[in-house]
């Protein structure tokens, strides 16, 4: 890990829908800025050298509990998205894994996306320079109890950290170094990759989502390094 700048960054995209309120706009024009920003925050952090960001795209509440509409408009976007970037082989050239975890498919069952999203993956499976994961439809807590449930089913299982990570649907992620949560609610959600954030550092913002612009991003960073200076000092 280079020196001051994080490992694995977690971003929790909070305020897209608060966003669009603000403006008199549907809640789906926040979705569609906020998509903008994810792609300019993962540029940025590849360009800072940071190996691993994961983006939280949607809890499984968010997909079984908001209108039809609005999921079917994300399940929209993200089928958009990864068309483009396997169209303009945007991962292979910038050497980044592809990783989409969660329960999406078994809620949302879009044949297109579980197509694009295996596509990208095998295209993406060989890199290690560069690691962008989205989680969608997932939830800390199920991830814990199904993780529970694999070990359970095993006989004589040797209990330990290791151990349980193994099981995890994110075992692939190394540990979390920074949580950053937009959108001015400073508080965990649903036991946020609860595994792999035992000891990140957290940084909370009042700039909703689709203004976290890449200054907004470096001052994340900045923040990052100062407590890292004060911690190791």
């Amino acid at each position: 890990m280079k020196k001051n700048i994080p490992n694995h960054i977690a971003v929790i995209m909070d305020g897209n829908r608060r966003w669009a309120k603000k403006r008199n706009l549907p809640s789906y024009e926040g979705h569609r800025e906020g998509v903008k920003r994810t792609n300019e925050i993962a540029d940025a952090a590849k360009k800072k050298g940071v190996p691993y960001l994961t983006v939280w795209a949607a809890s499984i509440d968010n997909l079984k509990k908001r209108t039809r509409i609005e999921v079917n408009f994300l399940v929209s976007l993200l089928e958009h998205e990864l068309q483009h970037m396997i169209d303009s082989k945007t991962f292979e050239k910038n050497q980044t894994r592809f990783r989409m975890i969660g329960k999406w498919a078994e809620i949302v069952k879009s044949k297109r996306l579980s197509e694009l999203t295996e596509t990208l993956e095998k295209n993406t499976a060989q890199y290690k320079k560069h690691n962008f994961t989205i989680l969608f439809g997932y939830d800390g807590r199920e991830e814990m109890i199904d993780a529970i449930e694999k070990i359970r089913a095993i006989k004589k299982y040797p209990l330990s950290y290791e151990a349980v990570k193994k099981q995890l649907s994110t075992a692939v992620l190394p540990p979390v170094d920074l949580v950053i949560r937009t959108g001015g609610e400073p508080h965990w959600s649903a036991g946020f990759l609860m595994w792999h954030t035992t000891d990140s550092q957290f940084y909370f913002t009042e700039t909703l989502w689709p203004d976290f612009d890449t200054k907004e991003f470096e001052k994340a960073l900045l923040e990052f390094a100062a407590r890292g200076k004060r911690l190791g000092g």
